[in-house]
């Protein structure tokens, strides 16, 4: 078959959480910033957290892909 569909969500997932994650240190000193979420670095982690979810989805699909390559050959 063709594409997977863990690659695009997988990339997306990464590159929102780059984003955020990046965002979240920048602004990390400003607690007038995180004032309402408790001060808790909101950005930092919902970005770490889709960093680690994009990497699962690619790493998955990259798994699955040498599989299917691995059967084609035998």
């Amino acid at each position: 078959m063709g594409l997977d569909i863990r690659y695009p969500i997988g990339f997306l997932f990464s590159l929102i959480g780059l984003m955020l994650t990046i965002f979240g240190l920048v602004t990390g000193s400003d607690t007038e910033l995180y004032q309402r979420s408790l001060e808790i670095n909101v950005n930092l982690w919902t970005g770490l957290g889709m960093l680690v979810f994009g990497g699962f989805m690619l790493a998955f699909a990259y798994i699955s892909t040498k599989k299917k390559a691995g059967k084609k050959k035998e």
